[in-house]
């Protein structure tokens, strides 16, 4: 009996309560102050159209492929495009043959889309991020897409490269990251013009 009040009496008070302070307690605080601090982060950054319905995240990309839209970076992910369960890279080398193969069909697919456009590709339209979910673009990338984005919505180039200023994101702190765009929301400003 001394040996239950010894070792297992004060091993099972600790287990008991460990478990209630992170188990319970602890997630509950985080929780109740990310919900009064951070709403939008808490609950999934949830973007949503005219109407009010949810349309996506903004933190995980969407295929788009209609030329009335902007075009996000590629997704590596499987079994399908952007699947946030099963977030990854290719792990393809930069001298892998499927890579090189990839890009190239990304690259004839954006010349199909806007065959008068000349202007060099860049590289973030064909490849992909390392998590296969990046839901940016570079300023680049955006305005190299936003003459065939004008002329499939009959609208002015000017209109299309004011959104994407707009739309456009420094660098966070001003010093970490590159500007980048949020192609979902960039997309969803078009569908309210």
């Amino acid at each position: 009996m001394t040996i239950v009040r010894i070792y297992l009496r004060p091993a099972l008070a600790a287990l008991i309560m460990l478990t209630v302070t992170t188990g319970v307690i602890y997630p509950l605080v985080v929780t109740g102050i990310a919900q009064a601090v951070f709403p939008f982060q808490a609950n999934g950054s949830v973007l949503r159209d005219g109407r009010g319905q949810a349309v996506g995240s903004a933190l995980i990309g969407q295929p788009f492929d209609d030329p009335r839209y902007f075009w996000g970076r590629p997704s590596a992910t499987a079994p399908f495009p952007y699947n946030a369960a099963s977030s990854s890279g290719s792990n393809l080398g930069p001298t892998n043959p499927a890579l090189r193969k990839a890009v190239q069909q990304r690259v004839a697919a954006l010349h199909a889309a806007d065959a008068q456009n000349g202007a060099p590709i860049p590289v973030d339209l064909v490849t992909a991020s390392g998590s296969g979910l990046d839901p940016h673009i570079s300023p680049a990338a955006a305005r190299y897409q936003a003459a065939r984005v004008a002329r499939a919505r009959d609208i002015s180039e000017q209109q299309v490269h004011a959104l994407i200023m707009r739309y456009t994101e420094g660098r966070q702190l001003g010093m970490l990251g590159e500007p980048r765009v949020n192609v979902l929301e960039l997309n969803l400003a078009l569908n309210q013009r």
